[in-house]
């Protein structure tokens, strides 16, 4: 909450009213801890609850031990340690796919292309674990936790696997972009439905069983990767946005 909150919310909120989402319960909670004027505001509202106000603030004031905010927002909403060793993973296949690349002689499909599209998918479903993030609980429960969040963590997991297939198949990038896009955003879609990690693992599998396997059997690229796919990859990519944006209620509580 940027803006300083109303006088109809500031009642509702004192008065306990239960049309009030909790991320907005928690938005002004958060905000009242660091505005002096709304919770003067407040005490006007309730003017019963003004002592226990005082004596609850200036405990916080005294116990309170400065920290690293500006830090501690980047960590939370942009990183996680849980996505350090899936990006770690990550790298290592692609160096492996780049091996196989230059070793693999004949007219097979480039390895390093053929996994491109579902390279960060390993990664986003870690942005979100339950299971593999032990701060996963408390940083739920922040106000800015749900879409946002996974968002933003998507995105520092797109900045660091991109870059990677940019190297690894350099003569080919425009090819794989957008399926790269496209199964992002699907696995936030359908993880808002199943759960991101077995969203992830769905769509690797499908990718692997029914595209990369019969692509190395026959020895050729898969037509999902040629150029005339790509529009293919555009609708596929906007339905998934379309998906993720009409249901972005569901990542506050996003199961892992």
């Amino acid at each position: 909450m940027s803006q300083h909150a109303s006088a109809e919310l500031l009642r509702r909120y004192v008065g306990g009213d239960p049309t009030v989402a909790a991320d907005v319960v928690w938005a002004v909670e958060v905000h009242l801890e660091s505005c002096a004027d709304c919770r003067a505001r407040l005490t006007v509202e309730a003017p019963a609850v003004t002592p226990l106000v005082d004596e609850v603030w200036a405990a916080i004031e005294l116990d309170t031990v400065p920290v690293p905010v500006k830090r501690a927002r980047w960590l939370v909403t942009w990183a996680t340690p849980a996505m350090v060793p899936w990006l770690v993973m990550t790298a290592v296949v692609t160096l492996l796919a780049l091996v196989a690349d230059r070793v693999i002689s004949g007219s097979y499909p480039s390895i390093a292309l053929l996994l491109a599209p579902v390279a960060p998918v390993a990664g986003v479903a870690a942005a979100w674990a339950k299971g593999l993030d032990p701060a996963h609980e408390l940083v739920a429960a922040t106000p800015r936790a749900g879409l946002y969040l996974v968002l933003r963590r998507t995105v520092a997991v797109l900045a660091v696997v991109i870059p990677l297939m940019v190297v690894a198949t350099w003569t080919s990038p425009v090819r794989w972009l957008l399926p790269c896009l496209a199964f992002t955003v699907v696995t936030l879609a359908l993880g808002g439905f199943v759960g991101v990690r077995r969203a992830a693992v769905g769509l690797v599998a499908a990718w692997v069983g029914f595209v990369v396997g019969p692509s190395l059997v026959t020895e050729r690229t898969p037509a999902l990767l040629e150029p005339a796919a790509l529009g293919v990859w555009a609708a596929v990519l906007a339905a998934g946005a379309a998906v993720v944006r009409f249901r972005a209620t569901v990542y506050t509580r996003l199961e892992s």
